[in-house]
């Protein structure tokens, strides 16, 4: 089979301050203190369904370096820059069109660079499911997953039917809901949260990006024009600003009448807060932290992230300070404490959604 794996890397993590900046995004931080950034991991993840020379990643001009330079695997010429930051339509469109210059006949899957997987063996065989069922079709296939609680933070993907880990007809996108409509969700049954996970074929993804989204194909067509040649950064840096900011979920996904399903529970998160960092980094009894990690789980609920932090009368606490020389807190409960090239933030775990807000202007 002809795969292609696409991951977007675009993203500035804004929720994550001061751990994730924009110069440095979360996608090429080491969040867990595991020895490895979340897009290795996803490297990682999918190299069981595709050969390395088949990556390409999507990332800001500014982050190329970083790439070239955490993915030395990734071919440099399959590493791709945005001129300016578009949402996902157009993202994923330079990237279909690049692709099918070379392989026409190539299945893509789509991914962020961004979350966490801890069940990778069933993911992959997920993943194998869903391009078996797309190749040589005009289907495309969302990843869901299984939720585990109301989340108010996800969008949602709503099946025609509850039928765990296999191929079932979208019903409709949901928006992230508030919490009563959450709940009537888990209740249903069949309402999944969406990762943003997608398989289809190359020749699928841009017809319906020329039905759907026609100005933003128009615009790949002519950057095509340029591929192979010493015009085609000029082109992409004149044109891409020009197509239209809009996620794939907008432009396609709630549009097209071939979308299908495989939802299943794979111990995903999307890392988008700290409090999700604490959840996901792994009790010493439970997944050992690999040599060249820096997290770990002590008494009273803390977890820490670092060289040399000292707890005293805390619960329930984060403290990731990954490059901090020592750090000691002490008499804090429910709290989050986070030290970044001589940035600081203290901050309750239940305003943590306000930490965006907070950091403005920093």
């Amino acid at each position: 089979m002809n795969t292609h794996v696409v991951i977007m890397a675009g993203g500035v993590g804004s929720r994550l301050w001061p751990v994730s900046v924009p110069e440095k995004p979360k996608q090429f931080i080491d969040l867990l203190g595991i020895g490895k950034t979340l897009i290795q991991m996803t490297v990682d993840r999918f190299r069981p369904v595709c050969d390395i020379d088949h990556f390409w990643v999507v990332t800001s001009e500014s982050y190329v370096d970083i790439v070239k330079e955490q993915l030395p695997c990734i071919p440099a010429e399959h590493i791709l820059a945005e001129p300016v930051p578009r949402n996902t339509a157009p993202c994923i469109a330079y990237a279909c069109w690049k692709i099918k210059t070379s392989f026409p006949d190539a299945n893509v899957i789509v991914t962020p660079a961004d979350a966490l997987v801890i069940n990778v063996q069933k993911f992959a065989g997920i993943i194998r499911k869903a391009l078996n069922f797309t190749e040589g079709t005009g289907n495309i296939v969302t990843i869901g997953i299984e939720p585990s609680r109301p989340e108010t933070g996800y969008g949602y993907i709503q099946a025609e039917e509850r039928i765990p880990e296999e191929v079932v007809k979208v019903k409709e996108f949901k928006e992230k809901p508030d919490l009563a409509t959450a709940k009537e969700y888990i209740t249903a049954g069949n309402y999944f949260w969406n990762a943003g996970i997608f398989i289809w074929s190359c020749e699928t993804i841009v017809s319906e990006l020329r039905k759907h989204a026609p100005g933003i194909a128009s615009v790949m067509d002519t950057i095509a024009s340029s591929f192979g040649t010493d015009a085609e950064a000029g082109t992409l840096r004149e044109l891409f600003p020009t197509c239209e900011k809009i996620s794939i979920d907008y432009a396609v996904m709630e549009k097209s009448k071939s979308i299908y399903v495989i939802a299943s529970d794979l111990g995903w998160s999307d890392l988008g807060s700290f409090s999700s960092i604490k959840e996901n980094i792994p009790m010493p009894d439970e997944d050992p932290v690999p040599d060249g990690g820096a997290a770990k789980a002590i008494e009273g609920g803390n977890k820490v992230i670092g060289r040399d932090i000292r707890l005293f009368g805390c619960e329930d606490c984060l403290v990731h300070a990954e490059d901090a020389k020592s750090v000691i807190v002490s008499g804090l409960k429910d709290y989050i404490v986070a030290v970044k090239e001589g940035n600081v933030l203290v901050c309750p775990r239940n305003e943590e959604q306000r930490i965006k807000e907070y950091s403005k202007n920093v």
